[in-house]
């Protein structure tokens, strides 16, 4: 399967956590598959919102509209909040 982000650097990650024993080789790279797919989901959703402001670039606020838009990202809502 081929990721966008580095599986080596995602499974050092995981294992950072004292908590998590040993991590099956699929495992970073279903995270990686699945980080790969909600970026798309997010940046899509914030390039429509800079589109639908006539903005040539994407910026922290479009992201915030993004997030406060779509239910599927209630959970980054408070890192957000403090984007003008």
């Amino acid at each position: 399967v081929s990721t966008k982000f580095p599986v080596a650097r995602i499974k050092r990650i995981m294992q950072a956590d004292e908590d998590v024993g040993k991590v099956a080789q699929v495992t970073p790279v279903a995270v990686s598959k699945a980080l790969e797919l909600f970026m798309i989901s997010i940046i899509t959703k914030a390039a429509e919102q800079a589109k639908q402001r006539s903005s040539k670039r994407v910026l922290a606020t479009h992201l915030k509209q993004a997030v406060t838009s779509e239910e599927q990202f209630d959970f980054l809502t408070e890192i957000v909040a403090k984007v003008p």
